[in-house]
């Protein structure tokens, strides 16, 4: 789950600096956009930042409705998920190597990346990984101020907390950097930090079934 966080915050960078100023993973941002836009503020892009909103809501539910009869933990069906996810963030570095940063290939890209990310946080609530959801950072901050200043003594949490937190920001860095190479290098990379968590994931929960089933 850290290093779907990681492709989180690559994501975000790609989809705030070369994608019209949009969150593609992390909503909050998306949300408090769309209300300065219905005050009339100026210059912000509401209708790429509603569309990312939406195919954030529509991942996340559609992969929620998918998994609602599935066991926590990784299962076939996860990896379904996840591999969903995955290609449609490579098909948005397709898009974006084919067209570049052309308007209406620029909100496929954002539409289908929001959607990977609604699937994988989707995803990651059904692993049950506490305080990793993948995609909000400001809840993972809050509840590790608290266990640092007020519940001394428990540093696995705090561990996983600051790796969540680490994570999504060196995820940010690389996404940055990687803008200045080119925006579709962005996807890619992402697409293929997906991919392998996929793979991974669906091997070690193959073996982890064979152990148990005497394999």
């Amino acid at each position: 789950m850290l290093v779907l966080t990681f492709a989180t915050g690559v994501v975000d960078a790609g989809g705030f600096l070369g994608l019209d100023t949009v969150f593609l993973g992390n909503m909050t941002g998306n949300v408090l956009i769309l209300g300065m836009g219905a005050a009339g503020a100026d210059g912000l892009p509401v209708f790429s930042v509603a569309l990312a909103l939406v195919a954030f809501i529509l991942g996340a539910g559609l992969a929620s409705l998918f998994l609602r009869s599935d066991r926590r933990g990784w299962s076939p069906r996860l990896t379904a998920v996840l591999a969903v996810s995955a290609s449609l963030v490579a098909g948005t570095a397709v898009i974006i190597w084919a067209q570049s940063t052309e308007h209406v290939a620029a909100m496929f890209a954002v539409g289908m990346t929001a959607c990977a990310m609604g699937m994988q946080a989707a995803a990651a609530r059904n692993i049950g990984v506490a305080d990793v959801t993948t995609v909000v950072v400001t809840s993972t901050i809050t509840a590790w101020a608290i266990d640092m200043f007020a519940r001394p003594g428990r540093a696995t949490i705090v561990n996983r907390r600051s790796a969540a937190i680490v994570s999504i920001l060196l995820g940010a860095l690389v996404g940055a950097l990687l803008v200045k190479v080119a925006l579709w290098s962005v996807f890619a990379v992402a697409a293929v930090i997906s991919a392998v968590v996929v793979v991974c994931g669906y091997v070690l929960a193959s073996a982890g079934a064979g152990e148990q089933a005497g394999v």
